[in-house]
């Protein structure tokens, strides 16, 4: 990724050197639909993306980003970090054996079980920054710019059983008689920094009003005192850009 960077950022610094585009307006107004991927969670979620920017010269933007996603996943044992997979896993290990029996759960209800919690969750970023531009004569102009940012997430799990519903909150909450609660705390939301690469190209329709598409690979550990492993996100956005204001001539 850091190659990448570094060969773009030659291209658009030596953009001076080609013939460029007649008007270039001093702001940008973006708003589209966006698309927000976490594999590693098969967590995909949809929804809205918007970038104010300023042109201060014709290759070097400076802007805000935000974004707002919705989407649903779900967490098994694994996807946690091992002293909270370790005691859900027991619990499944003991309904086998038939230690769960007394609470209506027999050894028979886990015969081909798999323990899963689905979710779901609304992910918000914020970004600051830097964007490089890249115009040639014609009507594409193209850019790059770091993403790094905020990135704010809240979840709701949603029990999709009576063993996961009965037994596995409880035991996470110490519910359960002489148990003590296994999650150290139940908080919905965390907030963290990202990390990562972006760019993309606007396709000019007029002066005034362009297509955008805008992709973004970015690295973020949400929830790390949780999940076992920080995962890897790509975001991809498409939608108008509105510019408008003086000619940035140099």
């Amino acid at each position: 990724m850091k190659k990448l960077f570094l060969v773009v950022l030659l291209i658009s610094l030596s953009a001076c050197a080609f013939a460029q585009q007649s008007y270039v307006a001093r702001y940008d107004v973006f708003t589209g639909f966006s698309y927000l991927n976490s594999p590693k969670l098969n967590l995909q979620q949809r929804g809205f993306n918007t970038q104010i920017g300023v042109n201060l010269r014709r290759w070097l933007a400076f802007g805000v980003d935000y974004s707002i996603q919705e989407g649903r996943a779900a967490l098994v044992p694994n996807d946690l970090k091992t002293q909270y997979a370790a005691p859900l896993n027991g619990l499944v290990a003991e309904g086998k054996a038939g230690m769960l029996a007394g609470y209506g759960f027999p050894a028979a209800y886990f015969t081909g079980y798999t323990l899963f919690a689905p979710f779901d969750a609304t992910t918000q970023t914020y970004t600051v920054g830097p964007q490089l531009v890249y115009r040639p004569k014609g009507k594409l102009a193209y850019f790059i710019h770091p993403s790094v940012g905020a990135i704010h997430e809240n979840i709701s799990l949603n029990p999709h059983d009576a063993f996961t519903q009965h037994i596995v909150l409880p035991a996470l909450l110490g519910q359960l008689p002489g148990t003590t609660p296994i999650l150290k705390s139940t908080k919905p939301n965390d907030t963290t920094y990202f990390y990562g690469l972006g760019g993309g190209l606007d396709y000019n329709l007029t002066k005034h009003f362009h297509l955008r598409a805008d992709l973004e690979f970015v690295h973020v550990y949400l929830y790390s005192g949780l999940l076992a492993n920080s995962r890897n996100s790509v975001r991809l956005s498409f939608g108008p850009t509105f510019s408008f204001g003086p000619n940035v001539k140099k």
